[in-house]
């Protein structure tokens, strides 16, 4: 099982069941979900006001990478259609506040997965 941490602005839309993926950047260890696993959602884990969102199955995951120039799921180049698609799956309006957000969190070039559940 794997728990996943939500920053505020997501913590309601995982909980109603409207955003049912997330992109993180890889694990040193190196783990990412396998399809069928259960996991556990949370907003303000290791705080008081800790609670959990949902449980969730892992569907499957996606190797991400992302430039300033565009995207890429395994390896494959991303129309700017579908990179929408994927923004406003992961909880954003546009593009430019997906692309924003990766870039001012992570920093580019990012690599990471995207792991849709149930």
């Amino acid at each position: 099982m794997t728990a996943y941490n939500f920053k505020v602005q997501f913590a309601d839309d995982v909980e109603s069941g409207r955003k049912t993926q997330t992109i993180r950047a890889r694990r040193k260890d190196g783990h990412k979900p396998s399809p069928g696993e259960n996991l556990q959602l949370y907003y303000g884990m290791r705080t008081k006001q800790c609670r959990k969102l949902r449980d969730a199955i892992c569907e499957y995951t996606q190797e991400v990478s992302m430039t300033e120039a565009g995207m890429k799921l395994d390896g494959v180049t991303l129309a700017p259609n579908r990179i929408l698609e994927i923004a406003k799956a992961d909880g954003f309006e546009s593009v430019e506040a997906f692309r924003n957000f990766f870039r001012d969190t992570h920093g580019f070039p990012f690599r990471g997965d995207l792991i849709k559940w149930l």
